[in-house]
């Protein structure tokens, strides 16, 4: 599986407060969720990310309270793929549970600047920067099956033969 996108890269001990504002866990419908994704590390990203773009960052990303809508916002927004020299235990899994693909790459990160095309294949745990590539960790087959069906629950409902099922709502307002 291959990736490409263009890289929006930021610094150490992004939390999660940052990158989906506290104010807005409970009163926002997922639908707003990508609205305000990193707005208050970077008011531009919302408006200009794409499809696809990937997000870089140093370590510990995603530091902070464990609110789900911190990965959730950024899988909204079109992100796919986050590479950092390393991530908070609870952020990296609410990214895997959701289908965004966490990467540890320390060397990508400081080869990486804001802007550049960055591609990964994921079949063999290679990152791209123009003609450089830099490896990563094998993932476990059980992350690469959650990743490739979009996050832990389409996965579960593969395995189990129900995805022609209607899927229900996530709601995490207080409505």
């Amino acid at each position: 599986m291959m990736y490409t996108g263009k890289c929006w890269k930021y610094g150490d001990d992004v939390n999660t407060d940052v990158l989906f504002p506290g104010k807005y866990t409970y009163n926002l419908p997922p639908s707003e969720f990508a609205k305000h994704a990193l707005e208050d590390l970077d008011p531009d990203f919302a408006k200009q990310v794409k499809p696809g773009d990937i997000v870089v960052a140093g370590s510990n990303f995603g530091c902070g309270s464990s609110r789900e809508q911190a990965a959730v916002c950024v899988k909204l927004s079109g992100v796919t793929v986050i590479i950092a020299k390393s991530f908070a235990r609870i952020y990296f899994r609410n990214c895997v549970n959701n289908g965004v693909l966490p990467l540890v790459c320390p060397a990508a990160v400081d080869a990486i600047t804001h802007g550049d095309t960055v591609a990964v294949d994921l079949e063999h745990n290679l990152i791209y920067v123009g003609e450089r590539s830099f490896s990563f960790p094998s993932l476990s087959g059980s992350v690469k099956d959650i990743i490739d069906a979009g996050g832990l629950i389409l996965m579960l409902r593969r395995k189990l033969g129900t995805e022609h099922l209607p899927m229900p709502e996530i709601k995490f307002s207080s409505e």
